[in-house]
């Protein structure tokens, strides 16, 4: 077995070993075990089900909340050769059923899937044909109600397994507490409890908190002291071009990013980041998700998030390379107060909540007793002028209504326009000859995208206004056109989300909204914020103690370098002591990285807690480095 997945891993992806615990993660699986991956941000856990779903006979089921993650992973597994496909909302009847029989029938090797497509009795009717090797459940928080970003749809998974019942299953998170973990296990119906967990510390990340009654001056002082790149997280999309907009302004190379972004901009936007053409890239959570950039040098949050779930996570895309990386929460004495009241307005009263359910019937012209057999576009912000209510009273009774099983609402797709030629080269060149107002424009979307008679392409209506001298209108006139002439099919670019009423509707008098329910939700996202606040507002324990604590790791010394840390210790490491350890360890065999724990043994004369706020004092001066398995490296004969 060994030789065999060390062969997968390095055909198809190139590396000629596992990172820690990822060959004990796969092992397990092949063994048949069902499996729990906690591994943070970072860890490779794609790895992780993609290797095992190669060596396994049959279909990797993969599912996914992130569509722009899925399609990401797709692309990826292509260009290695790997058969792939994802399925999500907006996809058309017919591509949905062409891709499942392709699954039954063709040798692909991983099927991605939106939880909200879990309840679609076609999905259901394949994968009772499917051979299936693997179930993969990745942010396998979301099937947890005690998780920060609960998912009821997930709750279906258990009928899948299901259909497969011998068939193992993994399931992946970089963020989740003791009582989501055990729930998770329970809520996937795992045969027996298997755990395998990374410890979340980080020891080359600076966790700091500055309480700042000018929060723009300490973001611009903060930007301009700090080197290399690095993001600043903001909760909303305005926010994001007025911070932008500021930085640039005062010399700072910044840009900045949201959902609500053409899929292009957004997409030339990242690829600026990450080859460093833009240095500060000011977003929402939207941004970071299946983007590794190793030297992103600092983590700015503007705005504090909700929860230390959230914090963790985007916090740590800083120092992936192990280089000392900085995560700065700026932090103005009224944050918590406003947070609290926005937690609050997250949960409307009842009487809301059935207003929103009853406008979404009359919106969608659905009777009582009628059905949503599909998903259907919807813009929040139409249907709350239509219904007369605040945006975020919308936005936050349709999340409710999602949690409570009643309706599925998917994220705004944003992907670039589909295109693929529907007649062969035959019957298009004759086509051609006989329309020639189309002949120089169908040559030009020939010689611009490769494959187009095989499978939709995504293109550009821009690029091609410019390569034929037209407007864009122009050219999705003429798109359109070809495609009601049954030339071509042509998807225009969405950037909407979905929304399904899942049971016939009711009179909302009859809506269950069960009150307990929706209690419990408030209490644990309450819970959380709280942590979230305590975090900010500590000025005694060492921050990256906090944050291991939270995630149960109760026994983590100081770091030595977080903002707390760094006031406690001035004068205990004196230059006289650091010089003494640094000759010992110059002295020491570094023919191979050291673990931290194996490195305090070797050194003599000090205590065990110093030495380890002293290994990080030299991590923060280049004397120490980390490699990207948290291992260290002497670097001090090499300056």
């Amino acid at each position: 077995m060994t030789n065999s997945i060390h062969e997968i891993l390095k055909q198809y992806w190139g590396y000629d070993e596992f990172r820690p615990l990822q060959q004990d993660i796969i092992e397990s699986i092949i063994q048949g075990k069902d499996t729990l991956a906690l591994l943070p941000t970072g860890g490779g856990k794609s790895i992780c089900f993609q290797v095992p779903g190669m060596y396994l006979d049959g279909v990797c089921i993969v599912v996914s909340p992130l569509i722009a993650l899925m399609k990401d992973q797709v692309e990826n597994l292509e260009k290695a050769g790997i058969r792939a496909h994802a399925i999500y909302s907006g996809l058309h009847y017919q591509e949905i059923q062409l891709i499942l029989n392709n699954c039954v029938h063709g040798g692909v090797k991983f099927l991605y899937v939106s939880p909200e497509r879990l309840g679609s009795q076609l999905l259901l009717d394949y994968l009772g044909q499917m051979k299936i090797g693997l179930f993969a459940i990745d942010e396998a928080h979301c099937i947890s109600q005690w998780g920060f970003d609960f998912r009821p749809e997930y709750r279906k998974i258990s009928e899948i397994r299901n259909l497969h019942p011998n068939v193992p299953l993994i399931a992946l998170t970089a963020t989740a507490t003791a009582s989501v973990v055990d729930d998770i296990q329970t809520q996937l119906n795992f045969k027996s409890k298997n755990l395998f967990r990374k410890s979340f510390e980080r020891l080359n990340l600076h966790y700091i908190v500055r309480t700042n009654e000018n929060k723009e001056e300490k973001l611009l002082s903060s930007v301009k002291n700090i080197k290399g790149s690095g993001l600043v997280y903001v909760r909303n999309r305005k926010m994001t071009e007025q911070l932008s907009n500021f930085l640039v302004a005062n010399s700072v190379n910044a840009s900045f990013y949201h959902a609500g972004l053409s899929a292009e901009l957004r997409i030339s936007r990242q690829e600026d980041w990450i080859k460093n053409k833009t240095r500060v890239m000011v977003c929402t959570n939207a941004f970071g998700m299946g983007i590794d950039k190793p030297d992103c040098n600092f983590v700015v949050h503007y705005e504090m998030p909700d929860c230390l779930e959230a914090y963790y996570q985007e916090a740590g895309r800083a120092g992936r390379n192990g280089n000392p990386a900085y995560c700065l929460l700026i932090f103005h004495p009224s944050d918590s107060a406003k947070m609290r009241n926005k937690l609050e307005q997250s949960f409307p009263e009842d009487a809301i909540i059935r207003k929103v359910y009853d406008g979404l019937g009359s919106y969608f012209q659905l009777p009582i007793g009628g059905r949503m057999i599909e998903e259907i576009d919807f813009d929040y912000l139409v249907f709350s002028k239509y219904i007369h209510l605040h945006p975020i009273l919308v936005i936050n009774s349709i999340k409710l209504l999602s949690q409570l099983g009643i309706l599925t609402i998917s994220e705004a797709l944003n992907q670039l326009s589909q295109l693929q030629i529907s007649l062969p080269g035959n019957q298009l060149y004759a086509f051609q000859v006989e329309h020639e107002k189309y002949d120089i424009f169908l040559k030009t979307i020939l010689r611009t995208y490769g494959g187009i008679f095989d499978k939709p392409i995504s293109i550009s209506e821009k690029l091609l206004a410019m390569k034929m001298n037209l407007s864009e209108t122009i050219i999705k006139q003429n798109l359109e056109k070809l495609h009601l002439m049954e030339v071509l099919h042509y998807k225009p670019q969405k950037t909407l989300g979905q929304l399904q009423i899942i049971e016939e509707r009711v009179s909302s008098n009859y809506l269950n909204i069960n009150p307990s329910f929706l209690e419990s939700r408030r209490n644990t996202e309450r819970e959380k914020l709280e942590a979230m606040i305590r975090f900010a507002e500590n000025d005694k324990i060492c921050r990256s103690r906090v944050l291991l604590a939270y995630f149960d790791e109760n026994s983590a010394n100081d770091c030595g370098v977080c903002d707390i840390c760094k006031e406690k210790l001035k004068g205990i490491w004196e230059e006289e002591n650091l010089s003494q350890l640094v000759n010992q360890l110059d002295k020491l065999n570094w023919e191979t990285s050291l673990e931290l724990k194996d490195l305090v043994k070797q050194v003599k004369g000090f205590k065990e807690e110093d030495l380890l706020v002293a290994f990080r004092i030299l991590l923060d001066k280049g004397i120490l480095q980390l490699d990207k398995e948290q291992r260290l490296v002497w670097k001090k004969g090499n300056q």
